[in-house]
């Protein structure tokens, strides 16, 4: 029997959730520093925007360059925890736009200064769609407040 043209329209709630639930996972992952699950998560070339953060422009980047660099990053810390919350999600078809607010805690331990650093602000998405489920093509932060100590960055990539 032939499928039914109902059953290939995708349910926009399970879409909501597949959405959203991609998005969170790459906080989990790269806080639980599961790299080839991140990897996972990304399209063939991914534009990245934390120009709020670092200033300079966005960049392009394969899923391979992003977690090396997070890595590389995030692996510097004792320890570091990116909360997503409150997930608006819009699609259109095999695209999606998925906006979150988020707080990401970074824990290094040293003799000087705060051993935290924390982050708030949003996150905006863009989805596509493939056989492999939904892949983040665009990933958008922008910071709107931060606490701590603003130089446990430079110390973790040391």
């Amino acid at each position: 029997m032939p499928d039914s043209p109902a059953a290939a329209v995708p349910c926009p709630a399970l879409t909501r959730i597949e959405v959203a639930e991609t998005c969170t996972r790459m906080a989990v992952h790269a806080d639980r520093r599961e790299w080839e699950l991140l990897r996972g998560l990304f399209a063939d070339e991914v534009v990245l925007d934390y120009t709020s953060l670092n200033g300079g422009e966005p960049v392009r980047l394969t899923p391979h360059e992003i977690v090396d660099a997070w890595s590389a990053t995030l692996g510097g810390y004792d320890a570091a925890q990116h909360l997503i919350a409150n997930h608006l999600v819009q699609f259109t078809g095999d695209r999606a736009v998925c906006s979150a607010s988020f707080q990401a805690t970074h824990r290094l331990a040293g003799p000087h200064g705060s051993p935290l650093w924390t982050l708030g602000g949003d996150y905006r998405w863009e989805l596509a769609r493939t056989a492999d489920g939904w892949l983040i093509n665009s990933v958008v932060m922008t910071a709107t407040w931060g606490d701590g100590n603003k130089g446990l960055p430079a110390q973790g990539a040391g």
